[in-house]
């Protein structure tokens, strides 16, 4: 049970951390590890009792990893026939390929180096590869869950204050038009600012989005008219039609609302699976901004989070670089010691 400690150490980083701001990936970091110390805890004790309570596990592991793969290889398929050829609907194709392939080939680098039959230099790089490869599968998992699991849990946080300013973030036009996707981040919009109570000041809406290349005019504009149309007051409404990111969705958006002397809480809204990495923006450029998620369709949830993955990762380069590069230079370095002569 002396798991247990860490778990209860990491629990107590994540309440702490949340509690400081909730729009920190380190949150999800703690909360995942807090998990998973418990489960190697509860896992050990368990394992006194029943001593093939591990090997079950470790099979159960396999058995989900296995079948996680092939779903995601079939969302990949999906994605295909319903989105089109891009990389972006490609990722969960790639996702599923990857989690099938990758593990199996590290340990087969790990295993399958016979000193008889190879020279002595070659057995060692290969196992050192195969090491490197483990160390980024796993990485890769750990990062994902902690991203995965936090993005949960963050689009669950229920603001109570009636905000000052709602911005809506663009997502793309259909021929000009406002598509399901965008249309479901637009009616959660709209259903806090018709809850307003009686006699409170209504929010703003600031629809946000510029014109893409394919796009015949700015989100922002086909935004403001579908909120218009459904029931928002038109001066209520200040749509921003330049920015071309979601930095540039916040930082514009909030010069409007700065502009209009609506200071006070503003909520930004989204999809589900945009949810964390939005307010992980708005964090950086320094905003008070809280950001709340709208549903979005069952197939369209696994890519579209593993994109939202990637980018964060991209954007976090640096320190994933340097813990990349920290494990390899541990195994360079041992590969080094065990080609010296004795």
């Amino acid at each position: 049970m002396i798991m247990l400690f860490p778990a209860a150490v990491f629990a107590v980083l994540y309440v702490t951390s949340r509690r400081r701001d909730a729009r920190r990936l380190r949150n999800g970091v703690f909360l995942v590890s807090a998990i998973a110390c418990g489960l190697v805890a509860l896992l050990s004790e368990a394992s006194r009792t029943t001593p093939f309570t591990v090997l079950l596990a470790a099979f159960g592991t396999v058995l989900l990893v296995g079948v996680l793969g092939v779903l995601l290889i079939g969302n990949g398929i999906t994605m295909l026939r319903l989105e089109g050829r891009s990389l972006g609907n490609l990722l969960s194709l790639f996702a599923g390929v990857a989690i099938l392939v990758l593990p199996v080939l590290a340990v087969l680098l790990v295993l399958g180096a016979h000193p008889q039959s190879l020279p002595s230099w070659l057995t060692i790089v290969l196992v050192a590869l195969g090491l490197l490869l483990g160390f980024a599968c796993f990485y890769a998992a750990a990062t994902f869950a902690a991203f995965g699991v936090y993005s949960l849990v963050y689009s669950r946080y229920r603001h109570t204050q009636t905000p000052d300013a709602l911005v809506v973030l663009g997502s793309g036009l259909i021929h000009g038009e406002v598509p399901p996707l965008l249309r479901s981040r637009l009616d959660l919009a709209l259903r806090i600012y018709r809850a307003t109570a009686p006699g409170t000041t209504r929010p703003i809406l600031i629809p946000s989005g510029g014109q893409g290349d394919d796009e015949p005019r700015p989100e922002g504009t086909a935004m403001a008219e579908y909120l218009v149309a459904n029931g928002a007051d038109p001066t209520d409404v200040l749509p921003e039609t330049a920015s071309t990111s979601t930095r540039e969705n916040l930082l514009l958006s909030r010069d409007l609302q700065q502009s209009a002397g609506r200071n006070g809480e503003t909520i930004v809204v989204t999809n589900n699976y945009h949810v964390l990495r939005a307010a992980l923006l708005a964090r950086s450029i320094g905003s008070d901004a809280q950001v709340i998620g709208s549903p979005t369709a069952a197939y369209y949830v696994p890519s579209a989070f593993l994109r939202e993955y990637v980018a964060i990762m991209v954007e976090h380069r640096q320190l994933n670089a340097l813990a990349i590069a920290g494990v390899a230079g541990l195994i360079a370095l041992a590969v080094v010691w065990s080609l010296l002569p004795i």
